[in-house]
């Protein structure tokens, strides 16, 4: 952290003990101490506190991403119900155009597979009076 060695820090002692003397050496060095305790006490938190923050961003950044990606699916879903109500809705309507042609063609007198009805029977009796078989 400081980058200090093992002979710098034993020249900082003997200074203190020389400055402050053999009777208030030991509780300088405890008041250093606490001081130390307090700050990296101080920096910790800071540092939990900012990484709380980063994850917090990144929570919401997430959930926003979840939010857009659940509206386009909402979008998708919607577009898709349509597009069946509009199938649904379309489907009686073609059964009821095929019920009417159907309708129609009985009634000028057609077969819905194109013959006239009786036709079948003509030809039968048509060619049983030339004597042929059907």
């Amino acid at each position: 952290m400081f980058d200090i060695g093992f002979t710098e820090l034993l020249l900082v002692g003997v200074v203190a003990l020389i400055v402050l003397g053999p009777e208030r050496l030991p509780r300088a060095a405890r008041m250093a101490g606490l001081w130390m305790r307090k700050a990296r006490a101080s920096w910790y938190s800071m540092r939990s506190e900012f990484e709380r923050e980063l994850a917090d961003e990144d929570l919401r950044r997430s959930l926003k991403q979840g939010g857009e990606q659940a509206k386009a699916l909402k979008q998708e879903i919607e577009q898709s119900t349509r597009a069946i109500g509009d199938e649904l809705s379309a489907a009686p309507r073609a059964a009821e155009e095929a019920v009417q042609s159907i309708r129609r063609d009985i009634e000028d007198g057609a077969s819905p597979d194109g013959n006239t009805p009786g036709s079948e029977r003509e030809e039968a009796a048509v060619a049983t009076k030339e004597g042929s078989a059907p």
